[in-house]
């Protein structure tokens, strides 16, 4: 029987383990991350830097390069084989992988540590593809809004907890190395637990016959190629990973525009992280009523526009810098501060609004049989967007060009591009219309 809210799910056993191990496998994978960027930071940057930005920079791409490799295999396995399954297969894989963590930091190997972040990567490379097309197997089409909803608030109050649970246990010289590998232990255990609370699906999604392709670099070019066939899916995928890029080029400047241009110290920038997880989570929850719990691409215009125009206004929103790094009491005495958390809130906001009708696009429109593979080709374009995000914010940040007009070029980029995929699609548009009409 259909939910009258999205809240309602979270108290019915066909959505709460699966919702609760997703959120703890969000969870795992950034304290552990964490962690270990900070320890090696912690460890190495005052003796050796070059080497710490070296092993950074590698631990970054350890954990998304398994979803170029893998993602095309794992939406195959997904579609041939029952997803509840996989899943505890996959959440089990984690347990395995939280007890090579501990062997890890026990040798104090950083190379081996690497490796098993490597590891932690495949993990969840093969759990993205089952992780969205397992709902509608579960959900009414009246409740993916809201279900999908909750999700994306989970995934981001699960990055953002990781990150902050992460940084400070490792930060503890006593017992931080030892604490980390226990609470990645723990939180996979509980993952994995909850993955047998699951129960059976009454819609079966799956091709038992489809033939599993191995080799991995021809399944992600079939993937890709197969995924471009369908106009609206393929741009709708591409919407999806522009909001990755987007969100990897703004997030990723937070910490160094803490430091530069506001002054501030390192609990400013959990403030502004947590700030723009708030909107996150609040602009996916609000998805459900605004689209009056059904499929709503109206929304995803009203997101591209307020992430343009607040991406712009963040460029412009800081004052003078202080002549000495200042804490949160400081930073809130300061009205300029408090536009720019407003800024980060609202791109947060109208990111959900602009994420979570897209995904559940992709869920709806996609062949039952064929969900995961599309949700795989997703999570190969996001690793490519976000890669490329990456490269270009150090291009042109070595050009010269300051984090505040970073900010600008991010929103003037979001509005060329949410342009090409209107041109494309401009289902878009027409039902923006027809929201605004209330039809």
């Amino acid at each position: 029987m259909p939910t009258k809210n999205q809240f309602q799910l979270l108290t019915q056993r066909r959505y709460l383990p699966y919702f609760s191990l997703q959120f703890l496998g969000a969870l795992n994978d950034n304290v552990f991350k964490t962690s270990l960027l900070m320890l090696i930071a912690i460890t190495l940057a005052p003796t050796d830097p070059n080497k710490a930005n070296l092993l950074n920079n590698l631990g970054a791409a350890a954990f998304i390069f398994p979803f170029f490799l893998f993602s095309a295999t794992a939406g195959q396995l997904a579609d041939k084989y029952e997803k509840k399954k996989l899943v505890q297969i996959i959440k089990f894989g984690e347990i395995l992988i939280a007890m090579l963590i501990a062997l890890g930091f026990y040798l104090e190997s950083f190379p081996f540590l690497l490796f098993v972040l490597f590891l932690l990567g495949v993990q969840a490379a093969f759990f993205a593809p089952v992780k969205y097309s397992i709902l509608p197997q579960y959900l009414e089409q009246s409740e993916l809004t809201g279900g999908n909803g909750l999700v994306e608030m989970g995934t981001f109050v699960a990055i953002l907890l990781g990150t902050i649970i992460g940084g400070l246990i490792i930060s503890i010289e006593e017992w931080g190395s030892i604490a980390i590998p226990v609470v990645v232990f723990l939180i996979a255990l509980f993952g994995w637990l909850f993955s047998l609370m699951i129960p059976n699906a009454k819609v079966k999604a799956q091709d038992p016959q489809l033939k599993i392709n191995w080799e991995p670099i021809s399944q992600t070019w079939r993937t890709l190629k197969e995924a471009a066939t369908d106009r609206t899916l393929f741009w709708t995928m591409i919407g999806i990973s522009w909001f990755w890029f987007y969100g990897s080029m703004l997030i990723t400047q937070i910490p160094n525009y803490t430091r530069i241009f506001l002054g501030a110290d390192a609990k400013v920038m959990t403030l502004m992280l947590t700030v723009a997880s708030l909107g996150i989570g609040l602009g996916s929850v609000l998805c459900e009523p605004l689209s009056k719990r059904k499929e709503e691409i109206g929304l995803v215009p009203l997101g591209a526009l307020g992430l343009t125009l607040f991406a712009a206004d963040l460029s412009f929103a800081h004052g003078p810098a202080p002549s000495t790094i200042i804490g949160v009491h400081a930073f809130l005495q300061q009205w300029q501060n408090w536009r720019v958390l407003l800024d980060l809130f609202l791109i947060g906001l109208f990111g959900g609004f602009y994420s979570v009708p897209l995904y559940v696009m992709l869920q709806t429109r996609s062949m039952p049989e064929k969900r995961s593979q599309i949700i795989a080709a997703n999570s190969i374009l996001n690793a490519l967007f976000m890669t490329a995000a990456s490269f270009l914010a150090i291009g042109v940040l070595k050009l010269g060009l300051s984090i505040p007009k970073l900010f600008l070029l991010v929103a003037l980029l979001n509005g060329a591009m949410t342009f090409c995929i209107y041109k494309q699609v401009p289902e878009f548009l027409i039902r923006f219309r027809l929201w605004i009409r209330g039809e």
